[in-house]
């Protein structure tokens, strides 16, 4: 004859304990993570070359906006232009001795960087300071009225020249 044990507990364990549940948290949590890394490390790593992004072509408006003697910047382009007597000149806003954005002052009428006091005038030609040449150039199409910058080649130059200026 056998007993049986009475009052005990069945010998199958529950199927999600606490420490199953943490465990699953847990995982879904760093997978969350991984994924939202894995997209921002994509993003920043893919050319962003697409019309209307620095790196691409850029819209910096009508040809009428820009008055004779002005200089307007076009933020979402990181470049300013300058419309002088001979013509139109996109010049990065990014200064030539370290990189740092370059603000154009008008009061002053002249940029002036912020990092290391270099001073330009509206051709972007260095007037004080330590950048060792001009701020940089981007190529301008002017089609039907429209302004149109080339941001993903940047010109290097070493000085000023007027045919650097788009006739507009």
């Amino acid at each position: 004859m056998t007993i049986q044990p009475t009052g005990s507990a069945s010998s199958a364990a529950p199927p999600f304990t606490r420490r199953r549940f943490l465990a699953a948290a847990w995982a879904a949590v760093l997978a969350v993570l991984s994924g939202q890394s894995a997209v921002a490390l994509w993003q920043f790593l893919r050319p962003s070359a697409r019309a209307g992004n620095f790196g691409g072509r850029v819209r910096a408006g009508r040809l009428e906006e820009f008055g004779l003697g002005t200089v307007s910047h076009v933020a979402s382009g990181q470049f300013y232009i300058s419309r002088l007597d001979e013509g139109l000149l996109a010049l990065w806003h990014r200064c030539t001795h370290l990189g740092c954005t370059v603000p154009w002052i008008e009061a002053e009428g002249r940029f002036n960087c912020p990092c290391h006091a270099s001073i330009f005038n509206p051709r972007g030609e260095v007037l004080a300071g330590p950048a060792p040449r001009p701020l940089d150039l981007f190529a301008i199409e002017i089609v039907d009225g429209e302004v149109w910058v080339d941001t993903s080649q940047p010109v290097s130059r070493s000085s000023y020249d007027r045919s650097q200026a788009t006739a507009g």
